[in-house]
This record gives C-alpha cells, sequence and structure tokens, in this order.
C-alpha cells in the first residue's frame, strides 16, 4: 500500500469542520465573471456544495448558516493553472539566477533532496498560503517521486488541485535521483492517475507532467500525447520560457519549440504549456489551430528574467491564456492578486494601456483558468449549478476607498491578504481571515522545519 502521511498540524481543536449543507451569503457585490460579466448586489445560496441561486435569496430559505458579506466582492475562486507546491520550501534559495543555472545549480538538487515528509509539508504550506490569500484551484507540477505524499497532504486542506508527476527521461545534467527510466515514469504517472484522479468528491485530480521538452525523451512525449488521450487528462509542460531552452531544442531536434511538441502528437485542447515567451506568429498559429492552452507567469518571468510573453497576440488568436504564480522558489509568493495585475500592466508596456484590461485579467484568473484544466462547466465564475468556489475581498481598506470600478478594484487594488473568506465545494475553509481546517502557524513551524533539512540534504 502506498503511505498517505497524516499532519499532525491538521489536528486538534481547529481541525476539519463538517461541510455546511445550506449557506447563505447575504448582501456581497458579486462580481460573477459570467458571459455578460455582471456585477450584482445581492446574495448567494450554496446547497450541498454547489451554487443554487444568484442575486435575491429570500429570507425563508432555511440554512445551517448565514454570512453577513455587506462592504465585500463576492468573487469566483481565482485559479492558478501553473504551480510547483514541491517548490515552496526552496523560497530564497535560488534568486538571481537565469533559467538553466536556476534549474541545475539550486532546484533540480533541492527536488532530489526531498522526502515524503518533506514533500507533504511543502504541499501544506503552499496550500494554506494559497487559500488565504484566495486561489481555491491549481494545476501544479511536482517533482519526479513521492507524488502520492503530495496528493495526501492536500486531500484534508480543502484545496482543489489537478496534480502532475514530474516526468524526465532524458537529460545528463538531472541528478540521479530524478533521471527517470521512460517505461517506468509512464507507469508511474497511470498508477497514480489511477489511485487519485477523482479523488475527495471529484476536488482532486491528475494529470500527466512531462518537465519540457529538454528533458524529455521523444519517446516519452509520444507516448504521453497517446496516454493523455486514451485517459482524458490534461497534460501539464513548460515551453519556450527561455531563448537558451528554444536554442537547445533546434539544436537537438532542428525544430522550434512548439512544432516540435506538436511533432511528438502533443498539441491538442488537453495541452496546457507554462510560460510561451518566445513564441512568434507561426508557433501562435499551431498552438490556436490545436486549442493549446498557454500558462502566463508574470511574476516569474520577470524574476527569472525570461522575457514578456506576447499575451495580447495569442489572446487575439483565440488562444486561452490564464495565469499561475509558478513556484515559490521564482517569484517568491504565491499571491494571485499581483500576477493579475502584471499581466496587465506588463501588457501595457508592451502594447499600450488597455492592451490588456483589468476585465481581460480578471477573467484570465477565473474562466480561462477553468477552462484550461477541462472544469469550465464546474467552476470558474458564479452561477446556479457551479460548484461552490468562491471568495470574499474585504472592502474596508484604505486602497478601496472612492473605488467605483470592481474589476478594477480587484486587480489593481486588491491583495491576497484583503480575502476575509475561502469556500471550496461549498465549505467555508477561510473564516473572517481565519483556516478552519488547520493551523497555519503549526504548518509554517513544521515547514521551516522540514525547509531546513531539505537544505542541508541538498548541501545548501
Amino acid at each position: 500500500m502506498v503511505p498517505q502521511p497524516q499532519s499532525p498540524s491538521l489536528t486538534g481543536p481547529r481541525a476539519r469542520q463538517p461541510r455546511v449543507a445550506g449557506l447563505r451569503i447575504n448582501g456581497a457585490t458579486i462580481v460573477t465573471m459570467n458571459d455578460a460579466f455582471e456585477v450584482i448586489e445581492g446574495d448567494v445560496l450554496v446547497r450541498d456544495g454547489r451554487i443554487a441561486a444568484v442575486g435575491a435569496v429570500a429570507a425563508t430559505e432555511r440554512v445551517d448558516r448565514v454570512i453577513d458579506a455587506h462592504g465585500a466582492f463576492l468573487v469566483p475562486g481565482l485559479i492558478q493553472t501553473h504551480v510547483h507546491l514541491c517548490q515552496t520550501l526552496f523560497r530564497g534559495y535560488a534568486d538571481d539566477l537565469a533559467l538553466l543555472d536556476w534549474l541545475k545549480t539550486r532546484v533540480w538538487p533541492m527536488e532530489a533532496a526531498h522526502t515524503p515528509a518533506s514533500l507533504a509539508a511543502a504541499a501544506r504550506q503552499a496550500a494554506s498560503e494559497l487559500l488565504m490569500s484566495g486561489t481555491t484551484t491549481v494545476l501544479t507540477m511536482e517533482t519526479v517521486h513521492d507524488t502520492d505524499s503530495v496528493f495526501a497532504a492536500l486531500e484534508p486542506m480543502g484545496l482543489r488541485a489537478v496534480v502532475g508527476k514530474c516526468m524526465m527521461d532524458a537529460d545528463d545534467a538531472v541528478p540521479s535521483r530524478l533521471l527517470e527510466q521512460t517505461r517506468h515514469s509512464l507507469d508511474e504517472s497511470v498508477a497514480i492517475a489511477k489511485r487519485w484522479h477523482g479523488r475527495a468528491n471529484g476536488r482532486l485530480r491528475a494529470a500527466f507532467a512531462p518537465r519540457f521538452a529538454v528533458s524529455c525523451s521523444q519517446d516519452l512525449l509520444e507516448a504521453v500525447a497517446a496516454l493523455s488521450q486514451e485517459h482524458g487528462l490534461v497534460v501539464h509542460t513548460h515551453a519556450s520560457e527561455s531563448r537558451d531552452e528554444i536554442a537547445l531544442i533546434r539544436e537537438r531536434t532542428g525544430r522550434s519549440n512548439i512544432d516540435y511538441l506538436a511533432h511528438t502528437g502533443l498539441a491538442s485542447p488537453r495541452l496546457c504549456l507554462a510560460h510561451c515567451v518566445w513564441v512568434d506568429d507561426h508557433e501562435q498559429s499551431v498552438m490556436a489551430e490545436h486549442g493549446v492552452k498557454v500558462l502566463h507567469c508574470p511574476g516569474s518571468n520577470l524574476k527569472l528574467g525570461s522575457g514578456l510573453a506576447p499575451i495580447v497576440e495569442m489572446r487575439a488568436k483565440g488562444i486561452s491564456v490564464s495565469l499561475g504564480a509558478d513556484g515559490a522558489a521564482c517569484n517568491n509568493h504565491l499571491d494571485m492578486f499581483e500576477e493579475m495585475r502584471l499581466a496587465a500592466v506588463l501588457q501595457s508596456v508592451r502594447r499600450g494601456p488597455g492592451a490588456l484590461t483589468a476585465r481581460d485579467a480578471l477573467w484570465m484568473a477565473t474562466r480561462e483558468g477553468a477552462r484550461a484544466i477541462g472544469l469550465e462547466q464546474e467552476i470558474g465564475s458564479i452561477e446556479a449549478g457551479k460548484r461552490a468556489d468562491f471568495i470574499l475581498v474585504d472592502r474596508d481598506r484604505p486602497q478601496f476607498m472612492a473605488s467605483h470600478d470592481p474589476f478594477s478594484t480587484l486587480v489593481y487594488s486588491a491583495r491576497g491578504t484583503d480575502v476575509r473568506t475561502t469556500v471550496v465545494d461549498g465549505e467555508v475553509l477561510i473564516d473572517d481571515f481565519r483556516p478552519t481546517r488547520w493551523d497555519p502557524a503549526t504548518i509554517a513551524t513544521e515547514a521551516r522545519g522540514e525547509a531546513a533539512r531539505l537544505a542541508a540534504r541538498a548541501g545548501f
């Protein structure tokens, strides 16, 4: 049996509370993110984990709990489509380096030094930070080994997550513990999906996660393409993040990065490509033709000096572009409000003010995120029938005073620390700024201890 470690930090008086069968949020400014971008002053009714009504909810509706949301924005839970939960303990150990040096000298050695205990601690710390700052769903790429520990750590936290075991079978620069045999990598990824996909009432899902073309053989990528089609699972990988990466792929294959991925059969609506900073017009057309999704990480791209992605051009071609913070080793926080702001202002630098509006950025953080992971019918907007994943953003903050446009306020003024309530699957996980399932101080203490031991194992 695969071990599923339990955390002592989830026990005690702040342990898991039962899901509320009936919940009413009263008097919110509801930023629905529906197709009409409606903003409604009213209520939201939740029953059995789903949104039952939006707008005016009769006071006679019997519920287990009522939350007064006057003075708050009610927004769909933010969806991050590119993170590495396993890198949360690397924060501060991998700064001021270019991408390939960052990987080879810091990130890969630390990933190789992970244990099930340190991976679980990293996942719990990341989930705590994410949920407290308004992110309710992530698409995450973990490391090569012990991915069951990440799933097991996330299950009691309440975060919605699509998790992929990292796959690497072809890179001499990779530490031996991370370099896999092709068949083993494929078999383990399928086995993990069979164990975890659909667990926790569908809140946990699996993905295939080949790291990037530099560290994956063509055989592996072609097999992943076939397995993704067979099982209907998302493929989560990196592409065209840096010029050095692109040069390596062209030297090895004679093709551009995107053309090479298409050549392997990976190009499909299930393919999610992180970064795509350096993609030309032809490559963008290939992605648009095949329905490939782009995962934009502006904070990471800035910190690693990778460049400014052509987001306006890709969206104009009909490419789905969503947002993520990337890992804490290259950001160094996981605040989605910061990523929305950066996404908008950086495109203003590239193409002029308004090239990517605040409303566009919030759409990318909600609806496009849901679309990227194949859950657009379930999450991403405040509409009856969808799962009750939403947040309340406190408006009693100095930076919100005299602000009349909710989209502008949320993207340009708000921060993760303004999130006062987080609800996933109808359960209140953050209640008046306080977690209901865990003690963040205990989780942070555990993370600090595991981070120190991990760094020592890695020789840092």
